[in-house]
């Protein structure tokens, strides 16, 4: 038992009638491969059950703390009720991506139930060709990346022939009983103590804070938000060097402000080998090939819809702060958010392929750059800055505020490596798999999120429809951008210096420079 942060309380405050914070994937399978011939419910309620003790976040859930006066805690809930959390649908003919989409778009927009585990899945029938999906949400509350991709490979196989799981506890030694939830008077003092150390707790973070201040959203843009930076740091005797990073103002788009609680999903691929013949080509990251992609794609849509802003989109990059492996896993109950972000400009401004392919990777790199010497825990600082019991009524009140005024960030783009050999489900082999996200008033009515798996990079687009009506038009510009990056690469000699890297090398870039998501 532990309590919340103050970063994965922020993604509980954040939901609201039009905001929903969690996190998902939709799998396609080829079930034909599966001993059974077939996926069922009742085979994912039997692996669940096998392997509900190597995932934490499927099997704790919320302790709040009366009146909403300090942040709530986590439970381990030794009864969970699968049934509940795993359901089964088919769609209606012909069973194509639209059809999967529309089903997914619409449990996509619902929040979960907070008297349960944060997480839901539902096994989807009735795909063209006999394919089976499985769409899974988590609430963002309770994993980022890292611990995401943990909980796949929990459930997920190397081949058709399911692993023998590590096993649960046996009754001859049984676990230590699970802690029971604090009693209401503890939860009070604890609350009353923090209230206490709470002004403290929130100057130390302001000063930390302030220290970044010309990177950080919204702030960033506020006059003399660089000299401010600088002042702080010199107040504190900071002697950091920090590389200058460009302006950071997102210009006003069709999906930037306040949005509905409506969403729209669409799904897309590019060959993965495609992305790393770009990047080995002219001398870059398979992080900088994507990042073009969305610019190019945004920037299409954009001039589509006579929409183009004269200067760059800002996007939000959530950045993993721990790594798999780096310390207990879902398995030993790791449950919660270690991240952050970059902020970067995306070149959307720039007309010609090859000069906006080299914005991107320079605005990049000054990103990675200024992040490398920066606090990386400037997320978890500005979450720290309001008590809990206000942030609950604030945070969807200010997000709201900066979708009217334009703040913040034009999108979240979010990349999750994975892996890059087939993955099966109960014996069914795993065709594709589309990471969704979230979106806000002050993140834009848009997400991009792509997985790399096997010998393709798969895209999930999350839209609110009143900003954005046309979602699958914004993953036909993806298809559209990586056809115009290969032609380039056709057209023009090659002026990186991977080019004579082998593919294990390459490899070992992209693990350098993989980002996960939030």
């Amino acid at each position: 038992m532990r309590q919340l942060t103050a970063l994965d309380a922020q993604f509980l405050s954040v939901e609201s009638a039009t905001t929903a914070a969690h996190v998902a994937g939709v799998a396609v399978f080829d079930p034909s491969t599966s001993p059974s011939g077939g996926l069922t419910r009742e085979a994912l309620l039997t692996l669940l059950r096998e392997r509900l003790h190597l995932a934490a976040p499927l099997r704790m859930r919320l302790a709040d703390v009366p009146l909403g006066l300090d942040r709530p805690y986590w439970i381990d809930d030794p009864d969970v009720d699968l049934g509940a959390h795993v359901h089964e649908t088919t769609l209606p003919a012909p069973g194509g991506e639209r059809e999967l989409a529309a089903y997914v778009a619409d449990v996509h927009a619902r929040r979960l139930d907070r008297t349960r585990p944060l997480w839901e899945a539902h096994l989807i029938h009735g795909l063209a060709g006999g394919r089976v999906a499985l769409y899974m949400k988590v609430h963002h509350c309770a994993i980022d990346g890292v611990t995401g991709s943990e909980i796949l490979t929990a459930l997920l196989d190397p081949s058709p022939q399911p692993r023998l799981a590590e096993a649960a506890p046996a009754p001859a030694c049984p676990r230590p009983e699970p802690p029971t939830p604090p009693g209401l008077l503890a939860m009070l003092a604890g609350a009353l103590t923090r209230t206490i150390v709470q002004p403290v707790e929130a100057l130390c973070s302001l000063a930390r804070a302030a220290a970044d201040l010309d990177t950080i959203p919204v702030v960033s843009a506020l006059p003399d938000a660089r000299l401010v930076a600088q002042a702080a740091r010199a107040l504190a005797g900071d002697s950091r060097t920090l590389p200058e990073t460009p302006p950071l103002a997102a210009p006003r788009t069709p999906f930037n402000g306040p949005i509905s609680g409506a969403r729209a999903v669409a799904f897309g691929s590019v060959p993965l080998t495609e992305v790393r013949r770009v990047a080995r080509a002219f001398g870059m990251g398979p992080n900088d090939v994507v990042m073009t992609l969305c610019a190019s794609a945004l920037r299409r849509w954009l001039l589509a819809h006579d929409a183009l802003p004269d200067r760059p989109l800002v996007a939000a990059v959530p950045v993993a702060l721990r790594t798999a492996g780096s310390s207990p896993g879902p398995a030993d109950g790791r449950v919660g958010n270690r991240i952050s972000a970059m902020i970067t400009p995306l070149a959307t401004d720039v007309a010609r392929p090859g000069e906006r392919l080299a914005a991107v990777r320079s605005a990049l790199a000054a990103a990675k750059r200024r992040f490398a010497v920066s606090h990386r825990s400037w997320l978890d600082d500005v979450c720290a800055l309001v008590p809990n019991a206000f942030a609950a009524l604030a945070t969807p009140l200010v997000f709201r505020l900066a979708g009217v005024a334009g703040a913040g960030v034009n999108l979240i783009v979010s990349n999750v490596p994975g892996s890059r050999v087939p993955l099966y489900l109960c014996g069914a082999r795993m065709l594709s798999y589309h990471p969704l996200s979230v979106v806000t008033d002050a993140t834009g009515g848009i997400s991009i999120t792509c997985a790399s798996y096997d010998d393709r990079l798969d895209f999930g687009v999350v839209v609110c429809p009143t900003r954005v009506p046309d979602v699958w038009s914004v993953t036909g510009h993806l298809r559209e951008a990586m056809d115009e990056l290969v032609t380039l690469l056709d057209e023009a000699p090659p002026r990186g210096n991977r080019e004579r890297e082998s593919p294990e090398e390459l490899e070992q870039v992209e693990e350098r420079e993989e980002k996960v998501p939030a």
